[in-house]
């Protein structure tokens, strides 16, 4: 174990419940990896899950890192490596991990435009419903843009148990960051997941979470309402500037975050411009109320 960092996920207590390089029994045939890649927008490390007994799917390798793909490798018989977005913190360790192993990449094949895995693209691209088959059970691919153009999310379907990558994540909402971010693509597909028998979450970053339905709702609710301040705050203005609608809004939010919030704001707008409920159209706005 490596002394402390100062990072707030990558300390003792923490390592002990994400150990890097081990393998931890999260639900039954479901085990997780934490891949050694902690941070401010990647919780304790980026979760890789495998899917199985004695023939198991990798959902997200990761990172690329070799003691990490190693622990992978050990965990039994791997048929294929499956991605849900190609974000740089779940994508690159997909195609070393299969080119070792010679066993095909499922993915979208969506290409992003803006946060990316350079050079990263599925062997094989998974039609929205397609049906995995493993020893733990089906396996269905869904697709939900939002968080990124190519995010998909997988259901375990006998264990009615969601590998939601980042569309859902342990005590934390997701950043929605254009281009590649989409916020009414977004809730579009949160309540694409409220018509699906999701009981529980394995999130991309953090713990397994349960009362799936209720979490989808939150997170439906908490985006809502932040439009709804966002709308609020342009009443009676001439134009507001992001920058100065995120000082207002996220007050209480440390301003080392702040860029972070811009991004979602930004794609809020860009959501209520094409409703027809704000002008701007630039990120750099003004921005003001229809």
């Amino acid at each position: 174990m490596s002394a402390p960092t100062g990072n707030p996920f990558d300390t003792p207590a923490v390592r002990a419940e994400f150990p890097f390089g081990r393998a931890v029994d999260v639900w039954p045939g479901v085990r997780r990896i934490t891949a050694p890649n902690p941070g401010l927008m990647t919780g304790p490390g980026t979760n890789t899950y495998l899917v199985g007994h004695r023939q198991v799917l990798v959902i997200d390798p990761a990172s690329d890192d070799p003691a990490h793909l190693h622990a992978i490798e050990a965990a039994g018989a791997i048929t294929a490596v499956l991605v849900t977005h190609a974000h740089p913190d779940h994508a690159p360790g997909a195609r070393r991990l299969a080119a070792e192993l010679g066993v095909p990449v499922y993915g979208s094949g969506i290409p992003l435009a803006g946060v990316n895995t350079p050079g990263f693209a599925p062997d094989r691209v998974l039609a929205d419903g397609e049906v995995l088959m493993t020893d733990a059970g089906p396996l269905r691919a869904l697709r939900t843009p939002g968080h990124a153009a190519d995010h998909l999310c997988f259901l375990l379907e006998n264990e009615r148990l969601l590998f939601a990558g980042d569309h859902l994540m342990d005590g934390t909402t997701v950043v929605i960051a254009p281009p590649d971010g989409d916020m009414a693509a977004y809730l579009a597909s949160l309540r694409r997941l409220q018509q699906e028998p999701i009981e529980r979450i394995a999130p991309g970053h953090g713990r397994l979470m349960h009362d799936a339905q209720a979490i989808v709702q939150q997170v439906i609710e908490h985006r809502l309402a932040r439009e709804a301040a966002i709308l609020k705050a342009l009443d009676g203005s001439a134009g507001r500037s992001i920058p100065e609608l995120v000082a207002e809004l996220y007050a209480a939010v440390p301003k080392a975050l702040h860029g972070l919030a811009e991004l979602s704001v930004y794609a809020h707008l860009i959501k209520l411009a094409a409703e027809g409920r704000v002008q701007g159209g630039e990120r750099a706005g003004p921005w003001r109320r229809v």
